[in-house]
């Protein structure tokens, strides 16, 4: 049994739980990445929930259930491999989601240039200052009401979930099927008419990194399993049940814009809302296009307002612990870890700035969407590592969730998690052929993916290594006592 007792009370049921990894991972931003492959891309979704989403999910709840404490990642890497390492992996969980904050609200720009101007919003998804602008306004505004702790409510994740999420999705597949059975003409074999894309060409694969992120963050909900009745056989249940309903909601999605956009005009931020306009002019509809594209905008900047607190939780945990200064641990009234959102918003900005040194917003969208990747990928090679240390050394820690299997059960998992967050990795550096057009130098792409990863890891080791040296603080490189 744990050290301590189990304080959560047992209020969620299957449904429940799968509903809230539903509403958490499920977005139509990377729709577009992956409708470039046409009926490829329901290969690439099976193989990205099969290697990378029922593993995460199974390891994050066995870690979660057995180390309650808040940290999440931070905590369980501590306790495997001491202070040092559990920095290292909860600073690239909190850097990849500074870089996730411009690029998703990149896709609501765009979603909103559409919603005021349809006309002009091709210009204006394009137009650096509109970008930066709109990016900076909501994320600033964001930070200030998470001061006044007005986020992070479930009323917040459900309007983004319906307005973002559910409602263009239903429309977009809808107006799909009607488009198919009427005989409209569809691009989807245009796009790709291979059910298993030519693997041979890794220059055409690296769009479908894209995926191993779109499933990523189910290490956040696992934090609900310890408040999941009969967790043993719910917790499964519902993470086969998410992902299955992720799994159709994207692999339709997708189809569902290869089907309306020909191969070459597919606009990464504006891909959803192009592919919405033009199933809608088929029926007259297009003013509808710009209400959907509005509540499109809403999910994303109610998304990122929920989510602006959540990666500063593990870090001021870790701050907690001496491995930052003690300045940034100062909360305000509300809980509110305040000057590290600062610390975040001044990160953020600064990163907006790799808009302007892009020739195009579609390029600097993507590039930093692969960093993105890259740093959570890392972060998640760590964590699978850690869960095995864990086992072995504190077989005593059990909660209320294990993956099945005892030990060989568990590192068959990890071994799967690990090998396709190892694969994705390495794919992410080849410069995707579809990208050309848009101004990617293939040298450039690689050092910047090169260089960003290097700093994500670095940054840390640094930190940990002067604070080691000028406080008498514990040793980064030794492992805290658990609980």
């Amino acid at each position: 049994m744990t050290d301590e007792p189990d304080p959560q009370p047992r209020v969620l049921g299957l449904f429940g739980l799968a509903m809230i990894n539903i509403v958490a991972i499920a977005s139509l931003r990377d729709l577009p990445q992956m409708a470039s492959y046409g009926i490829g891309s329901i290969f690439f979704y099976l193989l990205a929930a099969v290697v990378f989403l029922i593993p995460v999910s199974l390891v994050a709840a066995e870690l979660a259930t057995a180390w309650p404490q808040r940290g999440g990642v931070y905590v369980w890497v501590r306790e495997a491999f001491g202070l040092r390492t559990g920095f290292l992996a909860v600073f690239l969980q909190w850097f990849q989601n500074l870089c996730w904050f411009p690029v998703v609200l990149t896709f609501g720009a765009a979603s909103l240039a559409f919603a005021l101007d349809p006309g002009r919003s091709a210009v204006l998804a394009e137009d650096k200052g509109f970008i930066v602008a709109v990016v900076l306004v909501a994320y600033w505004g964001s930070v200030f009401l998470n001061f006044l702790g007005l986020s992070g409510s479930a009323r917040i994740c459900i309007v983004g979930g319906f307005a973002g999420v559910l409602v263009p999705g239903l429309v977009l597949v809808l107006l799909a099927a009607i488009g198919l059975a009427t005989g409209a003409p569809s691009n989807l074999l245009a796009n790709g008419d291979r059910l298993v894309p030519d693997l041979a060409r890794l220059d055409t694969l690296t769009f479908a990194v894209s995926v191993w992120l779109a499933f990523a963050g189910m290490e956040m909900t696992a934090a609900h399993a310890r408040e999941v009745r009969r967790p043993q056989r719910s917790y499964p249940l519902a993470i086969l049940i998410s992902a299955a309903v992720i799994l159709v909601v994207f692999t339709l999605g997708a189809l569902s814009i290869s089907t309306a956009l020909a191969p070459g005009d597919f606009q990464l931020q504006s891909g959803v809302t192009e592919a919405l306009r033009t199933m809608l002019a088929r029926h007259d509809l297009e003013g509808l296009a710009r209400i959907i594209a509005l509540g499109m905008a809403l999910g994303v900047f109610g998304s990122v307002n929920a989510w602006v607190v959540g990666p500063s939780k593990g870090l001021l945990a870790s701050a907690e612990d001496g491995a930052l200064p003690g300045w940034l641990c100062r909360v305000n009234r509300h809980q509110v870890p305040t000057r590290i959102l600062l610390l975040q918003g001044v990160v953020v900005s600064v990163i907006c700035l790799a808009f302007a040194l892009q020739p195009t917003v579609q390029s600097a969208y993507f590039m930093i969407s692969v960093l993105t990747i890259q740093m959570y990928l890392l972060m998640y090679v760590v964590m699978f590592l850690a869960a095995l240390r864990l086992r072995r050394r504190h077989p005593e820690r059990v909660g209320s969730f294990r993956v099945p299997g005892g030990l060989p059960g568990l590192a068959g998992v990890c071994g799967v998690g690990l090998l396709g967050a190892l694969f994705a990795l390495g794919l992410g550096f080849f410069p995707p052929a579809q990208l050309k057009k848009a101004g990617i130098d293939p040298t450039s792409f690689v050092v910047f993916l090169g260089v960003g990863l290097l700093v994500g890891v670095a940054i840390p080791l640094v930190i940990t290594l002067v604070r080691r040296r000028s406080t008498a603080g514990p040793d980064p490189s030794g492992t805290v006592p658990p609980g």
